[in-house]
C-alpha cells in the first residue's frame, strides 16, 4: 500500500493534478492500462496545445520581424529620398555657383578687354599727339633754317652788292 502512494505522489508530481483513483492490492491490469491511455492522451493534447503555442509565438514573431523589415525599409527609403534631395540641392547650388563664377570671369575678361582698348586708344592718342609735336618741331627747325639761309643770303647779297658797288665807284670815279 505504501507503494502505491509513492506511484500517486510521483504521478502527480510529473503531470500535476489527476483523478485519485483508489487503487486496491488486487487491481487489474485492464484498470491499470486505461490509467495509462488517459494519460498519455493528456499528454497528447498537452503537447499539441505547446506546438501550438510554439507555432503561434513564432507566427507572431515572423509577422513583428516583417513589420520591422517593413519599417526599416521604409526608413531607408525616406533616407534615400532626403539624400536624393540633398544631393539635387547641391548639385543646383554647384550651378548656380558655377554660372555666378562664369559671369565673374566674363565681366573680368570685359574689363580687361576694355582696359586694353583704352591703353591702345591712350597709345594711339600719345603717338598722333608726339608725331604733331614732331611736325611743329621740325616745322620751327626748318624755318629758322630759312631764317639763317636767308639771313647769311642777305649777307651775302649785301657783301656783293657793296663789291659791285666798289667796282662801280672806282670804275666811275676814275672816269671822271
Amino acid at each position: 500500500m505504501g507503494q502505491m502512494k509513492v506511484k500517486i505522489k510521483t504521478l502527480k508530481r510529473k503531470f500535476g493534478k489527476i483523478e485519485k483513483v483508489k487503487i486496491n492490492e488486487g487491481m487489474n491490469e485492464g484498470m491499470k492500462e486505461e490509467g495509462r491511455n488517459e494519460r498519455r492522451k493528456k499528454e497528447r493534447k498537452k503537447k499539441k496545445k505547446k506546438k501550438e503555442k510554439k507555432k503561434e509565438r513564432k507566427k507572431e514573431r515572423k509577422k513583428e520581424r516583417k513589420k520591422e523589415r517593413k519599417k526599416e525599409r521604409k526608413k531607408e527609403r525616406k533616407k534615400e529620398e532626403e539624400r536624393k534631395i540633398e544631393v539635387e540641392e547641391r548639385k543646383k547650388e554647384r550651378k548656380k555657383e558655377r554660372k555666378k563664377e562664369r559671369k565673374k570671369e566674363r565681366r573680368k575678361k570685359e574689363r580687361k578687354k576694355e582696359r586694353k582698348k583704352e591703353r591702345k586708344k591712350e597709345r594711339k592718342k600719345d603717338r598722333s599727339r608726339r608725331k604733331k609735336e614732331r611736325k611743329k618741331e621740325r616745322k620751327k627747325e626748318r624755318k629758322k633754317e630759312r631764317k639763317k639761309e636767308r639771313k647769311k643770303e642777305r649777307k651775302k647779297e649785301k657783301e656783293r652788292l657793296s663789291v659791285l658797288l666798289d667796282r662801280w665807284a672806282s670804275t666811275t670815279l676814275v672816269q671822271h
